[in-house]
C-alpha cells in the first residue's frame, strides 16, 4: 500500500521505522508532523524526531499548523496515498481527511481501548494504579479514539514504573502490531471490533500545574504521580522558596501525625515526607540549576536545607 505517516515524537519514529523496514511490503510515499517548535535555552527552532527521520530517509515532510485548509487537503490528495497511519500527531484529522485514502486512516494509540482515550494514557494509567496497558490499533473515526479496534497487544505495568519506561515498553510492542494489521488489511482479512464506550475513561493532557505536589493527598497517589510524570513533565513542589522538582519516590511504612508535606526524618535511603495519608519517601530529586541526583547524594551537601520539620510546598514564612 502506499501509505502517508502522521506523527511527531519519538513514540511515533519507532513505527515509522518498521514501515520502512526489510519486513514492510508497503511505501512510505510522505511524512506528516507537527511544524518546527523552539526549543532549549536558546529558544531555537527545533524539527521533530520524526521530521528528523524522515529527512535522513530522503522522505517528503509536510509540517502544516492544520489540515482543515482546503489547500492542505488537496496536497494530501495528490500523495494518492491508499492509507494514512498515525501515531501521536497531534493535529486533529477533519472528515474530508479520513476520506482521502482507499482504506481510511489507522492510529496507533498506547492504552487498550475503551480504557484511556485522549492525549496522556501512559501517564494516566500509571497515576491510576493500572497493572497493565498496552497497544491498540484502530480504525480512525470523527471522535476522539472512539474508531473500531483492529488489533491490539498487552503489556503489565510494574509498581516502579515511570512514564517513560512504560512508553519504551510500548514502542517496543507497538511497530510489530502495526505491521501485522496492515497486512491483513492489504489482505481484505481485517475484522473491526467496535468499542464498548460505557467502559472508556478519559486521559487529559499533562499540564504544568498538575505536576505541582498537593501533599495532602495520600502517599500512595502521591507516589504514582510522581512516576507517571517522569520524564514528560516532572512532579515538582517548593522548599524556602525554591522550585525542586522530585523525580523518583515511594510510599514509606513509617508514619507521624504532621501536617503534610513536612520533613520527618533523612538517612541514606532519602528524604521521608509527611502526606495526607501515610509517607513518602523522596529517593530522586533536583534542585534548581543542579543534576537529577539520589536523595543521598543531595544530603550530603544540603542536610540542613532538608532538615526535619522544613515543609515542602511552603514558603519559608510560613514555616
Amino acid at each position: 500500500m502506499r501509505i502517508v505517516f502522521a506523527g511527531t515524537p519519538e513514540f511515533a519514529v519507532q513505527h515509522l521505522k518498521v514501515l520502512l523496514g526489510n519486513d514492510s511490503a508497503h511505501e512510505v510515499v510522505a511524512v506528516y508532523t507537527q511544524p518546527d517548535r523552539p526549543a532549549g535555552r536558546g529558544k531555537k527552532l527545533a524539527s521533530s524526531p520524526v521530521k528528523t527521520l524522515a529527512e535522513i530517509m530522503g522522505l517528503p515532510v509536510y509540517q502544516p499548523i492544520s489540515l482543515k485548509d482546503p489547500e492542505q487537503q488537496l496536497i494530501l490528495t495528490s500523495l494518492r496515498p491508499d492509507l494514512i497511519v498515525v501515531v501521536a500527531y497531534g493535529l486533529l484529522l477533519p472528515p474530508k481527511i479520513l476520506n482521502i485514502p482507499k482504506y481510511g486512516c489507522v492510529n496507533v494509540h498506547a492504552s487498550l481501548l475503551p480504557r484511556w482515550r485522549g492525549a496522556a494514557p501512559i501517564q494516566r494509567a500509571i497515576e491510576a494504579g493500572d497493572t497493565k496497558s498496552g497497544v491498540t490499533i484502530m480504525q480512525m473515526d470523527t471522535g476522539l479514539d472512539t474508531g473500531d479496534m483492529l488489533n491490539f497487544v498487552e503489556c503489565k505495568i510494574a509498581s516502579d514504573e515511570t512514564g517513560g519506561s512504560l512508553q519504551n515498553k510500548m514502542s517496543a510492542i507497538g511497530p510489530s502490531a502495526l505491521l501485522h494489521t496492515l497486512e491483513k488489511i492489504a489482505r481484505g482479512e481485517s475484522v473491526p471490533v467496535k468499542q464498548d464506550s460505557a467502559l472508556s475513561t478519559y486521559a487529559a493532557k499533562l499540564t504544568k500545574g498538575e505536576a505541582f505536589l498537593d501533599w495532602s493527598m495520600p502517599a500512595e497517589r502521591l507516589s504514582r504521580k510522581i512516576l507517571a510524570f517522569n520524564p514528560s513533565q516532572v512532579a515538582c513542589t517548593t522548599l524556602n522558596n525554591e522550585h525542586v522538582r522530585i523525580w523518583h519516590a515511594e510510599p514509606s511504612i513509617a508514619c507521624e501525625a504532621v501536617i503534610p508535606g513536612t520533613i520527618i526524618s533523612t538517612n541514606n535511603d532519602g528524604i521521608q515526607v509527611g502526606t495526607g495519608q501515610g509517607s513518602l519517601l523522596i529517593t530522586q530529586l533536583q534542585l534548581p540549576g543542579k543534576n537529577r541526583l539520589q536523595a543521598s547524594e543531595v544530603l550530603r551537601s544540603k542536610a540542613v536545607y532538608f532538615s526535619p520539620g522544613n515543609i515542602f510546598g511552603q514558603k519559608a514564612d510560613d514555616q
